[in-house]
């Protein structure tokens, strides 16, 4: 009888077959072969359902869009082709140029805070100190807020008989029409969406500090530059393109704001409609059994419009910048 250790040395001795030997001996076919044969064709099964999701609610909305911009078409009246009618027609609408007017001051008003006071609240909460994690949740907590919610809290705030009237009088100073006057209600509304936002572009600004090299601020420390010097030098541009980003949704978000203002100033948007935006104009056109489906889809069209020129210019001033 010979020995385990005669039979493994012996060469031409019986050798025990391995899975894969007796694999190859059989006929069976490798899974890498079934994978390569099927990889042609196996992405799209995988990203069929997202593009599906993607055609049935964004892109078939957008072609309707546009192409009912040409038409004169109302909720249940199909519509018939009218060319440029409906633009010619926003270019004499006075309220489609007050809707223009709010929508960009809108924009003017909140992008600079909503770029700005982030990074301020970023470089505050991401220092290591006792207590830190609550005071980040704080800050958070009104993104995750119901804007619904949001807008009934700062109503209530705002109204000529609400808190900060009341903190006013009890002072002896005035009240103040924030609900009432034209100017101070659009600020009103400003001042909820960037309350709102600062949590959310937080966050991106943290994510954005935490890969500044620390070196960098230990050398210009080294060459005596102090906090605010050290803010300008090597903070803002390390983030510069962080900045880019938060400037650019922003923009887009507050030249398409619709909730606040919608809450604060009610549906009439304002005293006399005077605070009325642009999303607010097409939801009024729009709407309802005798909606102008047509004339609120123009409104759409330039809405977009302006929305793509907005990020081109937002584009070009940071590749401008970067040269």
């Amino acid at each position: 009888m010979k020995s385990p250790t005669a039979s493994a040395a012996n060469p031409s001795g019986p050798l025990v077959a391995g899975p894969a030997d007796r694999a190859s001996r059989s006929g069976a076919r490798r899974p890498g072969r079934s994978v390569r044969r099927h990889l042609p064709s196996s992405p799209w099964l995988f990203a069929a359902p997202g593009l599906l999701v993607v055609g049935v609610f964004s892109l078939y909305p957008f072609v309707s869009t546009v192409a009912n911009a040409f038409t004169d078409r109302r909720t249940l009246v199909p519509g018939h082709y009218v060319g440029l009618a409906n633009f010619r027609e926003l270019w004499h609408d006075d309220m489609f140029w007050t809707g223009l007017r709010n929508s960009t001051l809108y924009v003017l008003g909140v992008v600079p805070a909503l770029v700005v006071l982030p990074l301020l609240l970023a470089l505050l909460v991401q220092r290591q100190i006792p207590g830190i994690a609550f005071f980040r949740a704080a800050f958070y907590t009104p993104v995750v807020a119901s804007i619904v919610v949001v807008g009934l809290i700062w109503v209530w705030m705002l109204d000529d008989r609400g808190l900060i009237n009341s903190l006013l009088e009890a002072v002896g100073a005035g009240k103040v029409g924030f609900l009432s006057d034209q100017w101070l209600l659009l600020c009103s509304a400003m001042a909820v969406t960037v309350w709102k936002g600062l949590g959310y572009y937080m966050i991106i600004y943290l994510a954005a500090l935490a890969n500044v090299p620390r070196e960098l601020h230990e050398a210009a420390a080294v060459d005596g530059a102090g906090a605010v010097r050290r803010f300008f030098t090597v903070t803002v541009p390390a983030v510069r393109s962080t900045m880019v980003l938060v400037a650019a949704l922003s923009s887009v978000s507050a030249f398409k704001v619709f909730s606040e203002v919608y809450l604060i100033a009610g549906a009439t948007g304002g005293p006399a409609g005077e605070d009325t935006t642009l999303v607010m104009l097409v939801q009024r056109v729009g709407t309802g059994l005798t909606g102008r489906v047509g004339y609120a889809s123009a409104i759409s069209v330039v809405v977009f419009a302006v929305t793509v020129v907005l990020m081109l210019l937002v584009l070009r001033t940071d590749r401008r910048e970067g040269t």
